[in-house]
C-alpha cells in the first residue's frame, strides 16, 4: 500500500507541466519583445548618427561656398533667374585673374536631385563640372531674405533679388522604417548664410 502511494506521488502531473510550459513561453515572449525593442532603438540611433553626419557635411560644404557669393563683384552674386527654393546659383570672382567669373569655383549651382536623393554641385568651369555632395538626403530647401536699403529688417522672398543678404539652407533626412520605432521620423538641420558682398553686409561698416 505504501509502495503504491509513493509511486503515485513521483514526477509532475500533466496539468503542472502545462502550467510550467505556459509560464516559460510567456517569459520568453517578454524577453523577445525587450530584445526586439532594444535592437530597434539601436538601429534607429545608428540611422540618426549617419543622418546627422550627412546633413552636417552637406551644410558645411554649401555654407562655405555660398558665403563667397559676390566676392570680387559689385553685387551679391546671386543668379536671379536660376535660383529658387530647391536650387541656388551664384557667382564670385575669388580667383581674381580677370574681371570674369570663368574660373573653377566661380560659377556654382547646388540643387536637390530627388531621383537619387542627393545634393548635386555643378561647377560650370570646373574640371569635373558635376559632383554629388552627399547621398541619402530626403529634401533640401533654400530660403532667401532681402535687406532693404532703409534698414527696415529682413523680408523673406520666394527667389533671390539684388537686395538678398541672407540665405537659409535646410537639409532633411527621413529615417528608414524600423520595427518598433516611430515612422516618418526625420532629422533636420539648418544653416544661416550671410552673403559677404551683399548690400546688407556693406551697411554694417
Amino acid at each position: 500500500m505504501d509502495r503504491a502511494r509513493i509511486n503515485m506521488e513521483e514526477g509532475f502531473s500533466l496539468v503542472e507541466l502545462l502550467i510550467s510550459m505556459s509560464v516559460t513561453l510567456g517569459l520568453l515572449a517578454v524577453v523577445s519583445a525587450i530584445l526586439a525593442s532594444a535592437m530597434g532603438t539601436r538601429a534607429r540611433q545608428s540611422q540618426k548618427t549617419d543622418a546627422l553626419a550627412s546633413a552636417r557635411a552637406a551644410l558645411q560644404i554649401i555654407s562655405r561656398e555660398v558665403a563667397q557669393s559676390g566676392y570680387g563683384l559689385s553685387n551679391n552674386g546671386m543668379v536671379l533667374g536660376d535660383s529658387d527654393n530647391k536650387r541656388i546659383h551664384f557667382r564670385n570672382n575669388r580667383i581674381n585673374t580677370d574681371l570674369l567669373t570663368d574660373d573653377p569655383g566661380e560659377d556654382v549651382t547646388f540643387f536637390f536631385e530627388p531621383t537619387t536623393k542627393s545634393i548635386v554641385r555643378y561647377d560650370r568651369f570646373g574640371t569635373y563640372p558635376t559632383s554629388v555632395v552627399v547621398n541619402g538626403i530626403s529634401d533640401v530647401t533654400f530660403r532667401y531674405f532681402d535687406y532693404p536699403e532703409d534698414n527696415s529688417g529682413a523680408v523673406e522672398v520666394a527667389a533671390p533679388t539684388r537686395s538678398t543678404g541672407r540665405v537659409t539652407v535646410t537639409v532633411t533626412v527621413l529615417m528608414n522604417p524600423v520595427s518598433g520605432q516611430l515612422s516618418n521620423e526625420k532629422v533636420q538641420f539648418s544653416s544661416d548664410i550671410t552673403l559677404r558682398n551683399s548690400n546688407y553686409m556693406l551697411y554694417q561698416y
